[in-house]
């Protein structure tokens, strides 16, 4: 059984509102998830706008994608933006050398990424090249994007098709400089990131977040702290007078191990788990450190690559890292969403990795087909939540018990809307039993509420979308002949290894 208490009221001073950002996405260079995902070309038979695949734009439309971050990940940081730009014919081709040394014909450049975001009323979030790039080259690109007059860099855009600027808020100074952007110290890249934040200038009435590279979580925790411990200690002091940075980023990969995601079994399934309720771990460790130099909270964390990593589908590149999406990923997701809500105080931003065809993605591709995943269909669900305010929510749970190992069962947040209208999201994780929920609301009369309840469920741990049956796994009304309002309390069975989503108003 679990008891779940929800405090409908809150002192305006005491509100956090959950950002729409949260339920961020991230597009590399990597596989299939660019090229023969989201961009077709213009000649394709598949149905495109400027060779923007125009299903692939709807799909991630309707489940009000708020931003995307382009154009990696480890592509990033030996991306030079002048090769994606002017006629496509004279683009130069350059290899790819994080992702299989397969060739960059660099069609899909600035102008597309831009057009990209307009079609989805999304805000762009470009990660710079700190690794192999230098302070010019990231200046000029902010130029060239951003600069409403006529320079030479504006000139060339407006040469290049495009008269007015863009508008960017969203800017990564780096990508995993620890790793494969350098290999750098926290003490080193601290000191660059300063001197590349400062040539980050805002022009034209276009104002830049800037974001350091953080670390990654799956590292030992000791190291990630130093690492924060160093970058705030670093930035902190310029940040009063000159913000040279607004976010730090952090990221954490749900890794189970190199069987393909279909191959769950509970052992693995229990580890999964495990590793994806670590993230709140992370954020209250992390947040500590930066409340000693932030106590305001101006600066946000920004989880910008987060999900399930699993081994590769069978016969595929394994460079290309494109794996099946299950219901554990469903799970997976659902449960670092609740986390983010629980804390958007510090959490400005996260983007899963990655959108179509690579990792944890929302959408599959082949050919002219396309599917829908159940993570796309949690991001479907949660969106609920975006720009409300976060409730307090207090959850007594039985445990989920395998072996030696002990995690809480249900998990969840809960958010409330202008109209007044609440949310409520909950996780069950336990793989094999049906769990008695209590939702207790205080100050909110339930005997005069309508309800809807979504809910994501299957029989199969390794239930899965394919293109010849794409609605395996989907959301549906969910119906509980022991769904009951007692003395003003919602009480309902919540089957296992499933997902819910009521709305209350």
């Amino acid at each position: 059984m679990a008891k779940i208490i929800i405090d409908t009221k809150i002192e305006p001073k005491k509100q956090k509102k959950i950002s729409k950002h949260i339920y961020g996405h991230f597009a590399e260079h990597l596989g299939r998830c660019i090229y023969e995902g989201i961009w077709v070309g213009e000649d394709s038979s598949i149905p495109n706008i400027r060779g923007i695949r125009s299903d692939i734009v709807q799909a991630l439309k309707k489940i009000k994608i708020p931003n995307l971050r382009w154009p990696g990940g480890c592509f990033a940081d030996e991306y030079h933006w002048k090769d994606g730009i002017g006629p496509k014919e004279d683009r130069p081709k350059r290899i790819n050398t994080h992702w299989g040394g397969v060739i960059e014909n660099n069609h899909f450049g600035t102008h597309e990424f831009f057009d990209l975001c307009e079609q989805l009323d999304c805000e762009p979030y470009i990660c710079g090249n700190v690794g192999s790039g230098t302070i010019e080259e990231m200046s000029q690109w902010i130029e060239y994007i951003t600069f409403d007059a006529s320079s030479t860099i504006a000139e060339f855009r407006k040469k290049n098709g495009r008269k007015d600027p863009w508008r960017i808020k969203y800017w990564g100074v780096g990508n995993e400089n620890w790793g494969c952007g350098g290999h750098m110290s926290a003490e080193y890249y601290s000191d660059l990131f300063l001197r590349y934040s400062t040539y980050c200038k805002n022009l034209s009435g276009n104002n830049l977040y800037k974001i350091a590279c953080g670390p990654v979580g799956e590292f030992p925790l000791n190291w990630v702290l130093h690492w924060i411990e160093t970058v705030m200690n670093k930035t902190s002091i310029p940040t009063l007078f000159n913000p040279l940075i607004h976010g730090l980023s952090l990221h954490y990969y749900t890794r189970v191990g190199a069987q393909p995601a279909t191959e769950i079994n509970e052992k693995r399934w229990m580890v999964a788990m495990e590793r994806a309720l670590y993230m709140d771990k992370l954020l209250t460790e992390i947040s500590n450190i930066m409340d000693k130099y932030d106590k305001s909270k101006k600066i946000g964390i920004i989880v910008d690559e987060w999900g399930a990593w699993w081994g590769v589908e069978k016969g595929t590149n394994p460079s290309f890292l494109y794996q099946q999406n299950t219901l554990t990923d469903a799970l997976i997701a659902s449960l670092h969403l609740d986390i983010f809500n629980k804390h958007c105080a510090r959490v400005h931003m996260a983007n899963i990795a990655q959108t179509v065809n690579v990792l944890q993605s929302m959408i599959l591709t082949k050919g002219e087909k396309m599917l829908l995943t159940p993570t796309y269909h949690v991001f479907d669900m949660y969106k609920v939540h975006q720009e409300n305010i976060l409730l307090p929510i207090e959850i007594n749970t039985e445990n989920y018990i395998q072996g030696k190992r002990s995690i809480p069962a249900i998990n969840g947040s809960a958010s409330i809307d202008s109209d007044n209208q609440i949310y409520v999201s909950l996780s069950n994780i336990n793989p094999n039993q049906e769990i008695n929920i209590e939702v207790v609301f205080n100050d909110f009369n339930l005997e005069k509420s309508e309800f809807t309840i979504k809910i994501l469920r299957s029989e199969q741990l390794n239930a899965h979308n394919t293109f010849e049956t794409p609605e395996i796994v989907k959301p549906e009304k969910y119906t509980d002949a022991n769904f009951s309002i007692k003395e003003n309390n919602l009480v309902f069975d919540m089957p296992s290894k499933s997902i819910l989503v009521i709305k209350m108003k």
